[in-house]
């Protein structure tokens, strides 16, 4: 089987690193490895199948420097934008984890288990781009419903972790909740949210927009549409909780005609990457610390509105950093090479 050789620009982030796991765990067919980030990462080392591999500095010329075949990317909007094209007219694939070129027209916005045709249209710009972490889960649990019985709105509320902040934010809280039991919580400055996120929630992802609705929440309704080539009515909003890792969400679904709670439930066991946690009387339910390091979304508390029987509740967990973000852009890269071979 031919190997393919990779890059991954933003190789020390949280997203990067998650990247090496899921290549290595999934057997992805790796050759070359360039890992790329700042000058100040240069010379550092990522340890990729017990073989060390030096950190490069991303440069305008570093493409055309070594030869890649896919090229991933997990930066920032602003490095994508900068250097995306320039992999791209290497010669690379690039699948870019931020949110530059989601809503390009010419740019394939792609969950795998969702919208996996799409892919083909890669070779306009060479770019496929990797929705918001919060849009990946909450579409592999609506594609298939509405496929099954067609959807007319989704409301949803985000649980969102702070490692959707990277790094810092998974730290913030850490060190909040250090300070709090050591009496000192006062004394913490919060920097990478706008508020204490420790033993509070806040209901502020990214900038708010001249609709009130921040631009977290208004990628969520975008992106659905976008993905599911539908113009499904998406209301969202996105809060930030005191969790490290897996984001959850509280999804209202209204469907065309009366919906059956156990028919869409049995349709959701058989979907794929979703598993299905859902029996109260044994208090199963999906939950941020069973998710965690999994490629799996989970969901549960599958119920029937009590006075609209168009109407199904549920609520979903995933982890953010994986299908969110690594998971589904190594799954991305796994169809491109399929599409590759099918077409000689």
């Amino acid at each position: 089987m031919r190997k393919y050789s990779i890059a991954v620009v933003g190789a020390t982030g949280a997203v990067g690193e998650e990247i090496f796991r899921v290549l290595e765990e999934m057997n992805f067919p790796v050759g070359d490895i360039l890992p790329l980030a700042s000058a100040r990462s240069a010379g550092k080392e990522i340890e990729f199948k017990s073989k060390s591999y030096p950190i490069v500095e991303l440069t305008d010329t570093v493409f055309e420097e070594h030869e890649i075949d896919i090229a991933f990317f997990s930066a920032g909007g602003s490095i994508s934008a900068h250097f995306a094209p320039l992999a791209a007219v290497s010669g690379a694939v690039v699948i870019d984890n931020t949110s530059h070129f989601r809503m390009d027209p010419e740019v394939p916005l792609v969950v795998p288990e969702c919208n996996p045709e799409d892919i083909s249209q890669w070779h306009n710009k060479g770019i496929i781009a990797n929705p918001n972490c919060s849009t990946i889960q909450m579409v592999q649990i609506l594609k298939p419903l509405d496929d099954a019985f067609g959807i007319q709105r989704v409301d949803v509320s985000t649980y969102q972790a702070t490692s959707g902040a990277g790094k810092k934010g998974m730290e913030e809280l850490v060190l909040q909740m250090q300070k709090f039991f050591e009496f000192k919580l006062d004394e913490c400055e919060p920097s990478a949210f706008k508020h204490q996120i420790a033993l509070n929630v806040i209901p502020h992802i990214d900038i708010f927009l001249e609709n009130d609705y921040t631009k977290e929440e208004m990628k969520m309704v975008n992106e659905t549409q976008k993905i599911l080539h539908k113009n499904i009515q998406v209301s969202a909003t996105c809060v930030r909780v005191p969790v490290l890792r897996s984001h959850s969400e509280s999804i209202t679904i209204k469907f065309k005609t009366a919906i059956d709670a156990q028919k869409a439930t049995q349709i959701l066991k058989n979907a794929p990457s979703v598993v299905v946690q859902d029996s109260p009387k044994d208090n199963l339910y999906p939950m941020p610390i069973h998710a965690s390091d999994t490629n799996e979304t989970y969901v549960g508390r599958i119920r029937r509105d009590n006075y609209d029987e168009s109407i199904l509740h549920l609520w979903c967990v995933a982890d953010q950093i994986r299908v969110g973000a690594a998971t589904n852009a190594v799954r991305i890269a796994q169809k491109w090479i399929e599409l590759q071979e099918q077409n000689g």
